[in-house]
This record gives structure tokens, sequence and C-alpha cells, in this order.
């Protein structure tokens, strides 16, 4: 059975074309839907840190470097559908080492790419049935990545998290899928042109 499509009167064409939502795109009664909805993303939240450090902890164990979550559920932009992304800064020139290590352990995902020059290579564990998927970039990325973060963390209010995660839900909900992956990037774009974030290929989640 599929779930009812939610119900609003944004604009998601002007949104999406705009590629930022803040507070005057809602009228009181949406922003009221997408208060709620931020909210029921809450409640899981308490979980998620546990498996977050859960995850953070083999991470450091199997390769030494301590990651940091890279994904939606660390600046608070997360769906109930998604999974948990964590990075780690990793030499280049030594990938064939992290390659070994992460062998018993990991599934390799691939090599994606991340900006216009490098790229990452990306592995998938599971704890607790969450799906993590470790990152491994340029220790040059990782840093730009971080900064990012930060900025992110220290700049977004929580009005336009709020706006963000309903268009997102609404994008997804409705099956404009290619909109919403890209959606899912427009926060990274906005606080740190300079890093072209490129999305493991779309799943469902996130």
């Amino acid at each position: 059975m599929t779930n009812p499509r939610p119900t609003t009167d944004l604009d998601l064409d002007a949104i999406t074309a705009k590629g930022w939502a803040e507070r005057t795109d809602f009228s009181d009664a949406e922003f009221a839907r997408a208060e709620q909805f931020y909210a029921t993303m809450r409640v899981d939240d308490a979980r998620l840190h546990r498996v977050r450090a859960s995850a953070a902890e083999l991470i450091q164990h199997w390769t030494g470097h301590q990651p940091r979550d890279v994904g939606s559920f660390g600046i608070g932009l997360n769906l109930e559908t998604s999974d948990l992304d964590l990075g780690i800064g990793y030499p280049v020139e030594q990938r064939d080492v992290l390659m070994k290590a992460l062998a018993d352990h990991t599934t390799f995902l691939g090599e994606r790419a991340t900006s216009f020059s490098t790229t990452r290579l990306v592995f998938a564990f599971t704890v607790e049935g969450i799906e993590i998927d470790l990152s491994a970039l340029t220790v040059a990325d990782f840093a730009v990545s971080c900064r990012m973060l930060d900025q992110i963390g220290q700049t977004m209010t929580p009005e336009e998290r709020i706006a963000h995660t309903w268009v997102k839900h609404l994008l997804r909900s409705t099956g404009r899928l290619d909109e919403y992956a890209a959606w899912k990037l427009v926060t990274y774009g906005r606080f740190c042109p300079e890093f072209n974030w490129v999305p493991i290929p779309e799943k469902t989640g996130a």
C-alpha cells in the first residue's frame, strides 16, 4: 500500500528553481505542517546518535582515522529513510592500504567523483540494521568538507532546516526523484560553493 501524498500549498517548481526554501515561501498552515513533520524526524535522534557513535568507533579501529558525519543527519536534514554517511580524509597514495583494511568489514561501492579533479572511495556496512556509507576523501577535500559542515552548523537557522527538510520530503513522496536528489545537495552548494559534492547514485534514503 502506498502512502498518501502529503497536503501542501507550496509551489515546488518555484522553490526548486530558486534553489532554496525560506520561511517567507510558506503560509502559516504550510509551515505548521513542516514543523510537525520535522519534529517526527527528530524522534529517532537518540538511536541514530548511538548507531553513529558505534560506526565511528569501528571506522577508527579499522582505518586509524576519526570519521565525521558528512550526511544529512549530521546537519539535521535527514528523512526517516536516511542512511548514515560518514567520511574520513585519507592519503590518495595509500588507498590500496585502505582497501585491504576494509575488505573484510565493508562492501566496496566504487570510486566516485567528488570535485573537478578528485575522487572518493565509497564503502558500506551495517550497524543495528542501518546502512553506513563511508567515504574516503582526499585529505584536502575532507578538510574543506569539515569547514563546510561547521559553517552549516553555525549559520543555518532552525526555520531553514525545517523548510529544507519539508521540501525534500515533498519531492521524494511525490516521485520527483531527480529533483529530490538535486535538492539534497543544495545546502552544501549554498554554504560551500567550492565543494562540488557528487552523490552516490540514488537509492531511497538521505
